[in-house]
């Protein structure tokens, strides 16, 4: 039997409306207008010193296109809007007004905990399908440079996060290290929407990066997983020290959370079923594969069914911890804000160094700059359980991905230039 290759959009993967392909991303401008309508509004409107320069030509990129046209403005919305106004973060929403309200909704922890482990496995299947339909296309001849950079990547990211979350927000191990999984994975409405701007710009990205998509996924939720169990379980052995002198204490090792990670029922179901999606691909026929295919693929009613059931679990439960949302907030959305900037600017620069094309660095950065909604909420809950699911999912889906959408690629777009790419 031979390697049978299925066309598979990520378009479509986690479940969720994403844009058109069509002239609706044309409200990004080009690179040459940003900088043209830049230079116009520094040189007559106001003297910038040199330091603050890149902030201003930031800023101005992100603002200018608003300003200069108001259909533009019109155009983000309604692309903001076929992704928000859906029924899965609809249904989270409606988990945290029931809750509020005391609408009485209980989800059986059976049934919550039988919805995750599908979604895992749904997850780490079509990312293997996808990884295997690339490689055969491709090669890993082309590819293994990127890909290197971009595991990478998926490892730095969520360790800088988790940095930045515990000690200059001063928030808790677990909320730092379930935010931290969020972006240290990606979300595929970002990446459809980074596609569609560098197709409009002329600039197409490599055809390989779908395979960049699904090696992002897993590290970086892997990495903060075990951040997270090594220093509570340090934490706690801390306590417990204090609290009772003279009782021995079995101190945490990373080697042991590493284990207790790598070897639960997150990535086990992730791994194990991305391998298991590859091989599949690779060494069934066609039509002995599809059935499977059929019940895992995330653009299946089944998924996004299931995934709505999920969410507004977790919607119960964000909304009985909403008043801590309140004392993070400011910071929140400074970090939901800066922090893909950074990441954005990591994954031009390395892309550039991998060699990526410009549309191929301007799509990684996004991707590396986006966070998951999706993977990483079912992995945090039965890995960290005690983390607070209202930061992670608040900072991924209503700050840093509208950011992204309507913002942020085109910036990224501007950075992969400014490192070189071509």
């Amino acid at each position: 039997m031979g390697g049978a290759c299925f066309g598979f959009s990520l378009r479509d993967r986690m479940g969720v409306i994403t844009p058109e392909v069509d002239d609706r991303v044309g409200w990004f401008q080009s690179g040459d207008e940003i900088r043209r309508t830049l230079a116009f509004s520094l040189q007559s409107e106001v003297s910038v010193s040199p330091l603050l320069a890149p902030i201003a030509a930031v800023c101005g990129s992100m603002f200018t296109p608003l300003m200069a046209d108001g259909g533009q403005f019109a155009r983000i919305v309604e692309s903001l809007e076929r992704n928000l106004l859906t029924p899965i973060p609809l249904c989270f929403l409606l988990g945290i007004i029931c809750t509020r309200i005391h609408g009485g909704i209980k989800i059986p922890k059976e049934l919550y905990y039988s919805i995750a482990i599908f979604l895992l496995m749904s997850i780490g299947f079509i990312g293997g399908h996808e990884l295997a339909h690339e490689v055969q296309a491709h090669g890993v001849s082309t590819i293994w440079k990127p890909a290197l950079v971009t595991l990478f990547l998926g490892c730095l990211t969520p360790i800088t996060a988790f940095v930045v979350l515990r000690y200059l927000g001063g928030m808790s191990i677990a909320d730092s290290a379930g935010i931290a999984a969020h972006y240290g994975s990606t979300s595929a409405v970002t990446y459809a929407v980074a596609n569609s701007f560098v197709e409009q710009t002329q600039h197409p990205a490599n055809e390989f990066l779908p395979t960049l998509v699904t090696l992002l996924e897993c590290p970086g939720i892997a990495i903060a997983l075990v951040l997270g169990a090594f220093l509570s379980a340090k934490e706690r052995a801390a306590k417990a020290a204090t609290g009772a002198p003279g009782r021995p204490v079995k101190s945490s090792k990373l080697g042991e959370a590493l284990y207790e990670v790598m070897t639960g029922q997150s990535i086990m179901l992730m791994a194990g079923l991305l391998v298991i999606g590859f091989v599949s691909t690779q060494f069934m026929d066609e039509k002995g594969f599809q059935p499977f295919y059929d019940f895992f693929q995330s653009k299946g009613m089944i998924f996004r069914g299931l995934l709505c059931i999920f969410l507004l679990e977790m919607g119960l439960v964000a909304g009985e911890r909403l008043g801590d949302l309140v004392k993070v907030g400011p910071f929140l959305i400074a970090f939901g804000i800066l922090m893909p900037l950074v990441h954005g600017f990591l994954g031009a620069w390395f892309g550039h160094l991998a060699g990526l094309n410009l549309g191929g660095c301007t799509v990684l950065a996004a991707i590396v700059s986006s966070a998951s909604y999706i993977a990483a909420p079912p992995a945090v809950r039965l890995t960290l359980p005690e983390a607070n699911p209202t930061y992670s999912i608040t900072a991924a889906l209503a700050i840093t991905f509208p950011f992204n959408i309507a913002f942020g690629i085109p910036i990224y777009f501007e950075m992969a230039k400014w490192v070189g790419a071509q």
